[in-house]
């Protein structure tokens, strides 16, 4: 009986997104899901330490992650500024002495989710517009 080969997900599959959202939240190379992407905090390795797909191919690559992680800051920020006023009786000081860390933290742990969702974004563009280096593996 001839081995079974491993069939990857195609470029436009629901399977492929599924699969590729996962390792982004995991913060795992989006193409094999064994590297991981960062050095260190909010700073992405040039490539995939297991099967070497580059995540910054070229400059500017990560400006969607910048805007990512604005909106969702911003969202998170009206939003527990809304809940606050609705919920409690403070004056306007204290709510600014309240909320502004609590979204700075916010921010500053939602970055790097951000930065993996753009990887995995980039990688599904590319997958989609048929490049060549795609090579998705389950």
């Amino acid at each position: 009986m001839p081995p079974v080969e491993e069939r990857s997900p195609r470029a436009e599959s629901p399977a492929l997104l599924r699969l590729v959202a996962l390792r982004a939240l995991k913060r795992t190379c989006p193409q094999c899901g064994e590297g991981g992407i960062f050095l260190r905090y909010a700073r992405l390795r040039p490539a995939c330490t297991a099967c070497g797909l580059v995540f910054r191919r070229e400059q500017g690559a990560q400006t969607g992650s910048m805007y990512l992680t604005a909106a969702v800051t911003q969202v998170f920020a009206v939003t527990l500024i809304f809940l606050s006023w609705w919920m409690l009786d403070w004056s306007v000081a204290t709510y600014v002495a309240v909320t502004l860390p609590i979204v700075a933290l916010f921010c500053a742990w939602f970055l790097p989710l951000s930065q993996s969702l753009w990887v995995g974004v980039d990688y599904l563009t590319d997958a989609a517009n048929g490049e060549d280096w795609v090579q998705p593996r389950s």
